[in-house]
């Protein structure tokens, strides 16, 4: 048997961006920055390469080209299928020759996901009929009327169904490409992602797409700063009184601004955040499970278990073992 420490390494999760012009350059750039090399501060588990029907000069709705040599067989070698946006007038037909790549791939066991308006290929494969899948809001009524058989949610910032995943625009790419690191290494890899984007760790898919702000009334004050404020205090009890005061509001309109701006209540924001920080402590440290518990503010080890447990279905310990056998793999 060979020693742990001789092993050979497992070969790179290989990440394979499908690009289609006119391509946006914001969600492939997010794709790129969670999966492509950290540089030596952060170990690369995933390899990440771009491909596209017709290989040559791609164009960008940047305004500049993109110049991409891999063509669709590009597919056959990935593990993980990633559609950054799909820019086509409305109407236009998915080309059979992508349709085809992508159910291959997704046939032999590849991760098949869509950043954004993405999800007008997966929904062109036959791979979101009956499921709820989640776009851009400004394009949902346009997917829900294409494909009636798609469940599309306007709402959700993404939906991860294993093989087949799906996000909202813009940032919430970036949640989405968060989330699958955090499903294949743990939460303790995707936050060290996360700090080297300078993004927050972790947002759950039921939070709500940013929709246009009105035109007339008071603009929604931002949650931000009471948000960096709470995540300096995990290992302190907070309440939401406590909230409302820091942000000199009453506690029923801070619970409003949660709801309108991240669609939970701020006891359960704070709650996922307690437990994100419990996992990465588990994946990271062996410190006891009463010494963690006082870390992430859950008082007592006998609390830290119960709320574990309601959130993710099993024990600290259970995780810790999974997570490490998993590592060891």
């Amino acid at each position: 048997m060979t020693p742990p420490h001789l092993a050979p390494s497992p070969p790179p999760h290989r990440v394979v961006a499908l690009l289609q012009p006119p391509q946006s350059t914001f969600p492939l750039a997010c794709a790129t920055e969670v999966f492509a090399d950290h540089g030596q501060a952060v170990p690369a588990p995933y390899s990440f390469e771009v491909c596209t029907e017709h290989p040559g000069p791609v164009r960008t709705l940047a305004g500049y080209e993109l110049l991409v040599t891999a063509g669709l067989d590009a597919l056959e070698r990935a593990d993980t299928v990633l559609i950054p946006g799909w820019h086509q007038p409305a109407g236009t037909e998915v080309p059979p020759a992508v349709v085809a790549a992508v159910l291959r791939a997704h046939g032999r066991g590849a991760r098949i996901v869509s950043l954004c308006s993405g999800s007008f290929v997966l929904a062109s494969a036959g791979l979101l009929d009956g499921r709820r899948a989640a776009t851009h809001w400004a394009q949902a009524a346009e997917l829900a009327a294409r494909f009636p058989r798609v469940l599309v949610d306007p709402a959700v910032i993404y939906l991860d169904h294993g093989d087949v995943a799906t996000s909202a625009g813009s940032a919430a790419g970036v949640d989405l490409c968060l989330h699958l690191v955090r499903t294949d290494h743990g939460a303790a890899y995707a936050m060290r992602i996360a700090r080297q984007l300078v993004m927050p760790p972790h947002r759950e898919g039921c939070q709500l797409q940013y929709a246009e702000l009105p035109t007339t009334g008071p603009v929604t004050d931002s949650l931000a700063p009471l948000l960096d404020w709470l995540a300096g205090r995990l290992d302190q009890p907070v309440s939401v009184a406590e909230m409302a005061a820091h942000s000199q509001v009453s506690a029923r309109t801070l619970t409003r601004r949660f709801t309108e701006q991240l669609g939970i209540s701020p006891g359960r924001w704070l709650m996922d955040r307690r437990i994100a920080a419990t996992r990465a402590l588990l994946e990271e440290t062996d410190l006891p499970v009463e010494t963690i518990a006082h870390r992430v503010g859950l008082s007592s080890a006998v609390n830290l278990r119960r709320r574990f447990h309601e959130a993710l279905r099993t024990t600290p310990a259970a995780y810790r073992r999974a997570f490490r056998a998993n590592q060891a793999a």
